[in-house]
């Protein structure tokens, strides 16, 4: 009697299994564009961030990262612009994290696939959405740890970071990482108060020294349009409760 019911129960099971599989597929196949559909040119396709470190470059103890100061200098017209000159007008793009009121500029692990300046404008469409012409001269090379390890002793968890001047040209509304980091244009003097670390202090410092040094060549480009530097926002994803507050 036992093995009957247990039976019983197999095959029920067996059923339910099937008809759960065939209505996950009925519903994929309902909800999936047309083969000949191609995306709109308003809604851009959403390119994923890479994740995990399978490709991840080292060099000794130290895992190798790249990333970006995001720059533009914004072209006033007038006899003030010309007397402020590029570093007056220069302005940095920074992103946040969750939970810290200080910030960050986009970095992250150089993978084996791809250049050291590859790498770099990666991060910076990643992390910040933002695209355009990196320098050909990094601004340094710093040895600092990874978030997960800065109270650890020893190397465990240093990295030595590339950083790189990157004059964007384009700055988009949707970019992989947006739910995760919040952006924010602020003028060159006004982010060294809100670095986190001194190594990106100092990086701001080569900024301003490789533009001065190239300031007789340098012709600004069309700025995207620069959010309110006041304030911080970030993007919640879309299935956030209705009423929720965007993070500050």
């Amino acid at each position: 009697m036992r093995e009957r019911l247990n039976r019983s129960w197999i095959r029920l099971l067996e059923v339910l299994v099937q008809l759960t599989r065939r209505l996950f597929l009925w519903r994929r196949e309902k909800m999936a564009p047309p083969a000949s559909s191609s995306p709109s040119p308003l809604t851009p396709a959403m390119v994923c961030a890479r994740q995990g470190r399978l490709r991840q470059r080292y060099e000794g103890c130290y895992r190798l990262v790249s990333g970006c100061v995001p720059y533009v200098v914004k072209e006033d017209a007038g006899e003030k612009s010309c007397q402020q000159g590029v570093l007056g007008r220069l302005q940095v793009l920074m992103i946040s994290t969750p939970k810290r009121s200080d910030l960050i500029f986009p970095k992250g692990g150089w993978e084996d696939d791809e250049s050291i300046d590859e790498a770099a404008c990666r991060e910076a469409f990643e992390e910040a959405g933002v695209k355009g012409i990196i320098s050909a001269t990094p601004l340094g090379e710093w040895i600092f740890k990874s978030k997960s390890k800065q109270n650890s002793c020893g190397l465990q968890g240093a990295c030595k970071g590339f950083m790189f001047g990157l004059q964007v040209t384009e700055l988009v509304e949707i970019w992989p990482e947006q739910v995760t980091h919040g952006r924010r244009w602020v003028p060159v003097e006004e982010a060294y108060g809100l670095c986190r670390y001194d190594w990106m202090r100092e990086a701001l410092d080569k900024l301003k020294e490789q533009l001065l040094f190239e300031s007789n060549e340098f012709r600004p480009l069309p700025s995207p349009e620069l959010v309110d530097s006041s304030s911080l926002f970030m993007v919640m994803p879309p299935a956030a409760a209705e009423g929720a507050v965007a993070l500050c």
